[in-house]
């Protein structure tokens, strides 16, 4: 961490637990430099930092002060879905969103890419060069099925961190965690089978289980909490539920974080009813603090979680590489693998393998993790400066993503209106099987900059407009 973040973290810290209340002056520059031992301009870059993430305001000639941090509205209702089997819907919709992601000059508010400019990169991409300009049989060849032992032996190793015991023969290399997810519903369903998920739920997993000819079970979902435990029971009591896709770390959209306890309980309550768990953590390594969040895998002592996760969300996406370890689903998964893509590429394989096993993974995950909670504090300032005060926003402790609810807005029909303005947001209807959600959205942290700002303007500007033309025809 940069010392200007440890000056900032520290104010903030302070001022998080009302050291200084709304109106104090803050330390001046001079007996802070004094205090942490550093330059002057260091100080001023914190104050820079908290003035933009709203925390602080400067006053000409009398120093910095803290501000009121009534934060917008509250967090997002616990979701409320209808609570029988539906089927998935939506692709027209997710079709656009894909669509509009290719579009030149548009501002991707929604998107679900991560930060690709970091120079922690540059070592990756270096390894990718070297690899094509030094081609090698052992390249240009396909992979075995399971991917490139090098690539498994890192991921094993790496998957220490979240609790879970792994061997690099329990893994299986995809062509993304998009395909990951994919062979894990179909290893363990046939059409018109019930998977229950929490809801919102990420489209891409949505959108599996309708090419499956599935039924999706939306369960109510806490913001901070995750799925309800006692709606999937009295689900798993009524419907024949084959099995439960979560997303339980970093959720995307919503943005909670599963309590161990929580997924300890749901483990046990998989085991009870024999059900198998989908368990989606590509978010997993983005955790904002120290340390990373346990998967629900590692408290599988039979085999039925099938941990699926990738790189798209921490590295680059097009390199796409994912990866699943299907427990006790191990053959039919591999199967399933050979029959929708065969070998994943091998040179992105030995590219990112090198990049973990030298220890640039780590710290490219430092940098942009650092990167993005700075981003969420500052856009969290700027949404409560610019949207209305009943807007309600996640709370993340990690990833990149926020949903705001925006009581009785349309925003499939805002997001329409900001194409128009060069801008897209992704709608809360994407993330549910029926197309609930229509007042709220996603948008994207990975950058905070003056572009952003006029992006959040601009949507701030039709928020009003379209609050104004409803209640004319009130």
């Amino acid at each position: 961490m940069k010392r200007y973040e440890q000056v900032a973290q520290a104010l903030r810290r302070r001022l998080e637990h009302g050291f200084y209340q709304p109106g104090d002056r803050l330390p001046s520059i001079r007996d802070l430099c004094t205090e942490f031992a550093v330059s002057v301009s260091t100080v001023q870059t914190a104050y820079a930092e908290l003035e933009a993430a709203g925390w602080v305001a400067a006053r000409p000639k009398s120093g910095y002060f803290a501000l009121a941090r009534n934060r917008p509205g509250t967090l997002p209702a616990v979701s409320r879905p209808a609570q029988q089997p539906l089927e998935v819907s939506q692709w027209d919709q997710v079709l656009a969103l894909v669509n509009e992601a290719q579009e030149q000059g548009c501002l991707l508010l929604g998107g679900g890419s991560p930060d690709t400019t970091a120079d922690t990169l540059k070592a990756l991409r270096r390894g990718l060069s070297r690899l094509y300009q030094r081609p090698s049989s052992e390249q240009d060849n396909y992979d075995s099925l399971l991917g490139s032992p090098l690539l498994r032996r890192q991921l094993a190793r790496l998957a220490g961190a979240s609790g879970t015991v792994l061997h690099e023969d329990d893994i299986v290399i995809t062509s993304g965690c998009q395909e990951a997810l994919s062979i894990a519903i179909r290893t363990l369903t046939r059409p018109g089978d019930v998977v229950a998920v929490d809801s919102p739920s990420f489209y891409g997993s949505m959108q599996t289980l309708k090419a499956c000819g599935l039924k999706a079970l939306e369960l109510p979902t806490d913001p901070q909490t995750g799925i309800s435990l006692e709606a999937l029971e009295l689900a798993l009591e009524q419907w024949p539920i084959k099995a439960i896709q979560v997303t339980p770390t970093h959720n995307n959209p919503l943005g909670y974080t599963m309590p161990d306890a929580r997924k300890r309980a749901l483990v046990a309550l998989a085991q009870r009813f024999d059900v198998a768990i989908v368990e989606d953590d590509v978010y997993g390594d983005l955790a904002y603090t120290a340390p990373r969040p346990r998967t629900i895998k590692s408290w599988d002592d039979d085999g039925r979680v099938l941990l699926c996760s990738g790189f798209s969300k921490t590295l680059i996406p097009s390199l796409r590489l994912g990866w699943i370890a299907p427990g006790r689903h191990r053959d039919q998964a591999l199967h399933m693998k050979y029959v929708s893509t065969g070998a994943t590429a091998t040179v992105p394989q030995l590219a990112v393998a090198e990049f973990v096993e030298q220890g640039y993974y780590e710290r490219h995950l430092r940098q942009v993790v650092r990167t993005y909670q700075r981003n969420l504090d500052r856009i969290l300032g700027w949404i409560h400066a610019l949207l209305p005060a009943d807007c309600a926003v996640s709370r993340p402790q990690g990833g990149f993503v926020l949903w705001i609810e925006l009581k009785g807005l349309d925003c499939v029909r805002l997001n329409e209106r900001l194409r128009l303005r060069g801008v897209q947001v992704a709608p809360g209807v994407l993330f549910s099987a029926s197309g609930k959600y229509r007042d709220c959205l996603r948008i994207n942290i990975t950058r905070a900059d003056a572009e952003l700002y006029a992006g959040l303007e601009r949507m701030a500007d039709e928020i009003v407009a379209m609050r104004g033309e409803q209640q004319a025809s009130e």
